[in-house]
């Protein structure tokens, strides 16, 4: 009787390709050439290091800019465009760039990667985004050269490659200081492209194409055309712009007086310092103040941003906008007793609510179970444990200066929860689900329950 073939699902193979990743790039960064100083970084650094680069976070156990050489930097600026993009992205850009044919498999390997409904034009979208990508990093990397090539001299174009790179992906990581954006807290040009590649890179490629395709109507409809934008980009840019708003507001308020971050700044930087604090939580994890020094009514708006993240189909993590959405718009349809969930006169399927259930939850049991385990290992102050889990989970890379104090079992535990967050609850939930779908189960029946 001949064996029976075990095949890996899409899910799994995801899965498996950040991994693979992860551990090649640990054994590069475990080398001697990879350091600044040509001895050895232990390699529990130098894991954790790969995975906070290939998950896009942010969160170092070691200072970047003093640690790693050029060689070690190239190589987490690989992991981080690699992970921001997704293995399976990059490996697609190659195959194609070498005219190689893609096939049905992995036609459906980047329909999972992308979270997307159909396998039409995937080829096409792909070149899009690669392309896009590239131009959006190629004009951040010039805005900052205008900043750092006068002050740093040549090392300035390198830094403005990694730093664009980095924002985009919402990484988080840089190789100007240890203390990250900090010296350039009050300045106009670093804050504006700063933030406007990690909104890029978090709205999500869909976004920007049906952004694109409704600004070509814009001539002619004026402001009506915003009316054809789909479902989801409404979603995404109104959640977005809600989120910005809304926690820079808090920020200002809460850390108006606090000495230590806003208080002895002028109306304009309060300003400024408020707005980015706001918008590098959506999983960005750049900081122009010490995270340290927030109030603790700033710290937890700053921990229920970092939790929701950006949107789907891009850079960033988190449960994302549109599923916080969604399921307020099922509690809102609920408590007004409709049978539907709609949002701009368009009903929100069944299975897009369950799935937004899923998200929450997988991403809550993971946050709190790396919770409990850090402070099982660890001793500090619960506020900065569940910051640093909360963003290990949704990828952000912010840390109240915990990260680099972490023993050996934290670093474990971080780098597992960074991973989890990266590949996403319902991923992790999907690849080890074995049991086969079967349409044609009979159903149970239906007893009431009281809830609430």
């Amino acid at each position: 009787m001949a064996k029976r073939r075990f095949l890996f699902s899409t899910t799994q193979i995801i899965m498996l390709s950040f991994l693979v990743a992860i551990l090649m790039g640990s054994f590069l960064l475990a080398l001697p050439i990879s350091s600044a100083s040509g001895k050895p970084i232990p390699y529990i650094d130098a894991l954790f290091t790969a995975t906070t680069a290939t998950c896009v976070t942010g969160l170092v156990t070691v200072p970047t800019v003093t640690t790693w050489s050029i060689f070690g930097q190239i190589i987490i600026l690989i992991l981080i465009q690699v992970g921001g993009l997704g293995v399976i992205t990059v490996m697609s850009g190659i195959m194609i760039l070498l005219h190689r044919k893609i096939g049905f498999a992995n036609r459906l390997l980047l329909q999972d990667a992308f979270n997307l409904n159909t396998l039409s034009g995937l080829v096409r979208f792909v070149k899009k985004v690669i392309r896009g990508t590239f131009i959006v990093e190629g004009i951040g990397a010039l805005l900052y050269m205008t900043v750092f090539i006068p002050e740093f001299g040549i090392r300035g174009i390198w830094i403005s490659i990694f730093n664009s790179v980095s924002a985009f992906c919402n990484a988080g990581i840089d190789i100007i200081a240890n203390n990250s954006l900090c010296d350039y807290a009050t300045h106009p040009l670093i804050n504006a492209v700063t933030c406007l590649l990690i909104i890029l890179g978090g709205i999500g490629f869909i976004v920007w194409w049906d952004v694109i395709r409704v600004s070509k109507l814009f001539k002619v409809h004026r402001f009506k055309a915003l009316k054809h934008l789909s479902l989801h980009s409404k979603i995404a840019i109104s959640a977005t712009v809600f989120l910005i708003a809304i926690g820079a507001v808090c920020i200002f308020a809460f850390e108006y007086n606090n000495p230590l971050t806003l208080k002895n700044l002028s109306l304009f930087d309060k300003i400024q310092v408020s707005v980015f604090q706001s918008v590098t939580t959506r999983t960005a994890g750049f900081m122009t103040v010490p995270q340290e020094n927030l109030t603790n009514a700033s710290s937890f708006v700053s921990i229920l941003l970092m939790f929701i993240g950006g949107s789907p189909v891009g850079t960033a993590g988190g449960i994302k906008t549109v599923t916080i959405v969604i399921l307020i718009a099922a509690a809102l349809a609920t408590v007004k007793n409709n049978n539907e969930t709609s949002l701009w006169q368009r009903t929100i399927s069944k299975d897009a609510i369950r799935k937004a259930i899923a998200v929450v939850f997988m991403s809550s049991a993971i946050l709190f179970i790396s919770t409990v385990l850090l402070s099982l290992t660890c001793d500090a102050a619960a506020l900065d444990i569940l910051y640093e889990t909360v963003s290990a989970t949704a990828t952000v890379g912010l840390t109240k200066n915990f990260t680099p104090s972490l023993n050996f079992w934290g670093k474990i535990i971080i780098t597992a929860t960074m991973y989890l967050g990266r590949i996403g609850p319902i991923s992790l939930a999907f690849a080890f689900n074995f049991k086969k779908v079967n349409d044609n189960k009979i159903e149970n029946p239906n007893e009431k329950i009281s809830v609430g």
